[in-house]
């Protein structure tokens, strides 16, 4: 449970800027080049590879060197990991709702029949 935690922590924060989730939209389209991602952007190189080093190390991107040539590629398993966070969350709040729903149509029935 503690390295999940600590590897969704490492995650939410990559994600948490907003250069660092266009990169990963970008990759979800494919691979690409550092140059062609760190276009977009008005940032020198250095601080760009920055952002790419946070992704990196949160598992959601990899990088190899051909040639002269850094490329980059998303890392669908980090972001399954996140999205299951997600649908988690999502089960253990619709699941509360309907508690609360339930509760809430039982206090009524009871007002009504007083």
């Amino acid at each position: 449970m503690g390295n999940q935690q600590t590897e969704l922590d490492a995650i939410f924060h990559a994600l948490g800027e907003p250069t660092r989730r266009a990169v990963v939209q970008r990759l979800v389209r494919g691979e690409a080049s550092v140059s062609e991602l760190a276009s977009p952007f008005d940032m020198g190189l250095p601080a760009f590879m920055k952002h790419l080093g946070v992704l990196e190390a949160a598992g959601l991107i990899t990088s190899t060197k051909t040639g002269r040539t850094r490329i980059c590629r998303i890392q669908p398993a980090t972001l399954s990991a996140a999205e299951s966070w997600f649908e988690d969350q999502r089960i253990f709040w619709q699941a509360r709702y309907k508690q609360l729903d339930d509760l809430l149509v039982a206090l009524g029935g009871k007002n009504d029949e007083t």
